[in-house]
């Protein structure tokens, strides 16, 4: 089992997944969350480097946020480039983000629950 991560919107002080699995392997970028039945609130998934997603196969939508590069003069914390609340399951459009270097993948509801919003610094660190 892979050490869990949380994410943390430092900008707003509100935590936008307190158990965050890393998919940071090949395996875990390419399954990503297909296949689950559901993300459960306090859930998510970080894909550290990338820059896009697809939603072919999945079985629910989600909240997606794209962030840059970890600023290391600020404790490795990234800005939010992009939100996409709700994303609907089955879209075979590939999201990409110029500029991304993460993508959150997160519960239905996280984006609005913590005023995440372009802009805003976020933190992924171990939990």
């Amino acid at each position: 089992m892979r050490p869990r991560l949380i994410a943390r919107n430092f900008s707003r002080g509100t935590t936008l997944a307190e158990r965050l699995e890393n998919g940071a392997s090949f395996w875990a970028k390419f399954m990503g969350l297909m296949g689950r039945r559901s993300l459960p609130p306090g859930d998510g998934l970080w894909l550290p480097g990338e820059n896009g997603i697809h939603m072919l196969f999945m079985r629910f939508p989600i909240d997606v946020v794209f962030v840059s590069p970890a600023d290391n003069g600020s404790a490795g914390r990234r800005r939010v480039l992009s939100v996409r609340p709700a994303v609907p399951p089955w879209r075979g459009v590939v999201w990409r983000v110029g500029g991304a270097r993460g993508v959150l993948e997160l519960p239905v509801g996280t984006i609005e629950s913590t005023g995440t919003a372009v802009g805003d610094e976020i933190a992924i660190e171990p939990a």
